[in-house]
């Protein structure tokens, strides 16, 4: 019966077609990226492994930074959802497995475009404390969906409790070292409150 249970809940991977079908998705958000005008690296001429100053011209031009944390995330709460929906999929027909990745990566590469569009950075710059926030080069957005997908393979070889845990503990790590964390970035995104973006600035 485990070893049922665990099949089936690795049956979200992919099989060749899937990864293929994936990758390429990527690379036309990323095409889509350069067609909007966006920077392919970071303007200061390198692409680095990792950039940990949130507060910098730098931010969100490399490869991984402190919000890498928030895309693992994604996957795993697009690992979740797939998988909730694994019975409808059923019903419908079909190889649910073959879509569920490359799904997850329409949806995080859609999340990228709107990210890197005027209305979000504008929003971003307003509310939140990316005051400076000129959006993504398109190397990090790209890294961006490579971490949501990391996710959601963690989600799929995981234990569910593991995979909150994961979660849970990503926010909490972040929150203490940056001020910030997905759940805030959303609510401030959405819903700002004052106190809370005084607090992220250190006033």
């Amino acid at each position: 019966m485990g070893a049922t249970r665990n099949r089936s809940r690795r049956s979200l991977l992919p099989g060749s077609n899937g990864w293929l079908l994936a990758v390429l998705i990527a690379l036309a958000v990323g095409a889509a990226e350069l067609l909007m005008g966006r920077a392919p690296i970071c303007r200061c001429g390198t692409v680095k492994p990792w950039w940990g100053v949130v507060h910098s011209s730098q931010n969100s031009q490399h490869i991984a930074d402190w919000y890498s944390f928030s895309h693992v995330i994604h996957g795993l709460l697009f690992y979740a959802a797939a998988h909730l929906l694994w019975r409808r999929w059923k019903l419908l027909g079909g190889n649910p497995s073959a879509r569920a990745l490359p799904i997850a990566v329409a949806f995080e590469g859609f999340w990228e475009l709107l990210e890197n569009s005027p209305v979000i950075i504008n929003r971003y710059r307003a509310v939140t404390i990316s005051w400076g926030y000129a959006g993504d080069s398109v190397v990090n957005s790209l890294a961006d969906i490579g971490f949501m997908a990391l996710g959601f393979i963690l989600a799929a070889r995981l234990p569910v409790r593991a995979s909150i845990a994961l979660a849970i503990g990503f926010e909490l790590f972040t929150l203490v070292m940056i001020r910030d964390n997905l759940t805030l970035n959303v609510l401030m995104l959405v819903s700002p409150v004052e106190a809370i973006r005084h607090w992220q600035a250190g006033a």
